[in-house]
């Protein structure tokens, strides 16, 4: 474990913890979540980013001289294209924008872009900071890096064009990791828990958290080696959730129940 992962842990242990055990002027309902389907996925597959598209599932996992991008369908879990990246990159966020792949990269400050249909590399991009996930509104990519923030890119420079300070109950909102677009929200996974945010693109504000350790207990209880819940997908078209998890051996669809009476992040 590097000092930069002891220090996150750190920072989630007291941050988080005080964020959503805090006094707050509103509070923040907690959706729950049931099970519509189960599907295989890759047990070996440490996912980063996961997007849904024209009727598969794309995704990026992690790990240096392990991290590739895929093409996975959905019903088998079967990996039908991929592309292993160099090996001392650690991979992780993607999102699909006009015929092309935008990947990021963790701790190096580069991305690259590949052709969607063919994973054919087609540029790299530099950024400061780490980088973890993204996902787009339709007009600009949106990028979180593990702090408190989204920075949103010019689709067509990957340009970095702003910043949004995300708040629960008027505090930072610390690690937040795999993001998907969601009628007119973010969902965030926050890094190291069982929770989903619900991100207002507007004002940063959290206006709910999915919480999800049902879905996490049910994997655990298999007795395999799983980490932590991870991946968000959205099928717009027809109106389907997906999640997953680094070395889950399920992706699920889902749908959000509640919010749960007197459940509350205050």
């Amino acid at each position: 474990m590097t000092s930069r992962m002891i220090c996150r842990l750190a920072l989630l242990a007291l941050g988080l913890a005080a964020v959503l055990g805090s006094p707050a002027r509103a509070q923040v309902p907690v959706y729950g979540a049931s099970v519509v389907h189960a599907y295989p996925h890759d047990p070996h597959a440490f996912t980063e980013g996961l997007f849904y598209l024209n009727g598969a599932l794309y995704e990026s996992t992690g790990l240096e001289g392990q991290s590739d991008i895929r093409k996975v369908q959905l019903s088998t879990g079967k990996v039908l294209q991929r592309r292993a990246i160099d090996k001392k990159y650690f991979g992780e966020g993607i999102v699909a924008w006009k015929g092309k792949l935008v990947e990021l990269t963790w701790q190096t400050e580069i991305g690259f872009t590949y052709d969607l249909a063919t994973f054919k590399p087609r540029a790299a991009f530099h950024y400061k900071g780490e980088g973890w996930a993204l996902t787009s509104d339709g007009a600009r990519l949106i990028m979180s890096d593990g702090t408190p923030q989204l920075r949103f890119l010019n689709p067509a420079t990957l340009a970095e064009i702003g910043r949004l300070d995300v708040t629960i109950n008027g505090r930072p909102m610390p690690m937040i990791n795999e993001l998907e677009w969601v009628k007119g929200e973010v969902f965030a996974n926050i890094w190291q828990t069982n929770y989903i945010a619900r991100i207002d693109p507007k004002t940063g504000k959290v206006t709910g958290i999915v919480d999800l350790s049902p879905l996490v207990r049910q994997e655990l209880a298999k007795g395999l080696r799983i980490d932590v819940l991870n991946g968000i997908a959205y099928d717009a078209a027809h109106d389907r959730l997906f999640v997953t998890g680094k070395l889950w051996p399920d992706l699920y669809e889902i749908k959000l129940t509640g919010p749960i009476p007197g459940a509350v992040v205050n």
